[in-house]
């Protein structure tokens, strides 16, 4: 580790990630059948789904990604005992919240995606009725999305990011040209195949991304999740 404190960082996430509901550790296992459709033929995507802890979304590539120069120097300078956002309850970010070991609930209407993430009690709604990017979107926090079918699979496509997130917790950095597509298939009632593809011209040298199973469990809430209370990174002085 290139610091104590992100041993002390990842480990939190890993004693959230043991703090799920208890159902999490029963060994159940999701529900089997064809995935559910919506009135007008579209798959259902609804549900509270189980998504699969990524801490260091080049895991999966070999340890590696196609830094440009800047880019690979911010990494090797990150050190989140210094500073991490996210210990100081700001937004993680859309890419950063898909990889968090809390699960996520999605809602789904004819005209409209809705996400609602467990982790820092935030969502995100995505228009799917057809409509194009807002033009010159003010950079935020989760970007600016629009979602579209592509057969059975949601594509969902953002811009408009600002350069205050990391893609995932480990601290791989990303610019406000990030373009991030996203695609869920869901290939049966139990499950959702999720494909992220990161293309961000002014941080790497091409596109990357990976794949990954959400796991349904209708047995499981949303729980509750206030950074704010009891932020021990930041009372006891872990993060500055």
């Amino acid at each position: 580790m290139k610091n104590p404190a992100v041993a002390l960082i990842i480990t939190a996430l890993l004693v959230l990630a043991l703090a799920a509901p208890a159902a999490a550790q029963s060994g159940a296992k999701s529900p089997s059948g064809p995935a559910p459709r919506m009135p007008d033929g579209k798959p259902d995507l609804s549900g509270v789904w189980q998504i699969p802890y990524t801490p260091d979304m080049s895991k999966a590539l070999g340890g590696t990604l196609p830094y440009l120069p800047w880019a690979a120097q911010n990494f090797k300078e990150y050190d989140p005992g210094k500073f991490d956002y996210t210990a100081h309850c700001l937004p993680a970010g859309w890419t950063r919240q898909m990889n968090t070991p809390m699960p996520l609930e999605i809602l789904q209407t004819r005209n409209k995606v809705a996400v609602l993430f467990e982790a820092f009690s935030t969502y995100k709604v995505i228009p799917i009725d057809g409509r194009e990017h807002a033009k010159n979107p003010d950079p935020k926090w989760m970007g600016d999305s629009v979602g579209k079918w592509d057969g059975d699979t949601l594509v969902i496509d953002t811009i408009g990011f600002n350069d205050k997130t990391r893609l995932d917790t480990i601290g791989h950095p990303h610019s406000t040209s990030l373009h991030q597509i996203d695609r869920l298939t869901r290939t049966d009632l139990g499950h959702i195949t999720y494909e992220v593809t990161i293309d961000d011209p002014e941080a790497y040298s091409k596109p990357w991304g990976n794949k990954r199973v959400f796991n349904l469990r209708p047995d499981w809430e949303l729980m509750e999740y206030s950074c704010e209370e009891n932020n021990k990174e930041v009372t006891e002085g872990h993060i500055k």
